[in-house]
């Protein structure tokens, strides 16, 4: 028994130092400067981090998985636009992240855009999209194709 729970806690550390690995930015200003200088998509999560099912599975189904972070770090900018009901964030960030929902006319948590590195929008999924990170990564390799 002990080994067990030793080896699902050991597992569950590794992984969150995985996902530790990731940043995430809340700039798109600052997100898009970086995709151009290193050419890479722009993948925005459009989430409800602490009370949307959906999102809190997409999280764990596809984000924090190593093959996604792997992709992630060589081909992407990462940019999270959430809304949380227990977190607070300032009155800035909230209209930052209201005014691009209304931009890329968002209906729905969690939604997908992906920008190429000037802007354009190349990819939207609304709602959960399911097959984890090989569907995730199989969607953006199509949208690096318009790029």
């Amino acid at each position: 028994m002990k080994k067990i729970v030793f080896c699902l806690l050991a597992g569950w550390m590794t992984l969150s130092l995985c996902a530790a690995d990731l940043t995430w930015l809340t700039s798109l200003p600052e997100a898009q400067a970086r995709a151009k200088q290193e050419n890479k998509l722009v993948l925005i999560d459009v989430t409800g981090s602490d009370w949307c099912l959906s999102c809190k599975e997409l999280e764990l189904d596809v984000f924090k998985k190593p093959q996604f972070i792997d992709y992630a770090k060589t081909n992407l900018v990462l940019l999270q636009i959430d809304f949380p009901l227990g977190i607070k964030q300032s009155p800035e960030l909230e209209a930052a992240n209201i005014a691009l929902t209304n931009q890329f006319q968002v209906r729905g948590f969690p939604t997908i855009l992906v920008l190429n590195p000037n802007g354009k929008l190349v990819w939207k999924e609304e709602g959960y999209l399911e097959g984890g990170p090989k569907a995730m990564i199989a969607r953006l390799n199509k949208a690096e194709k318009k790029k």
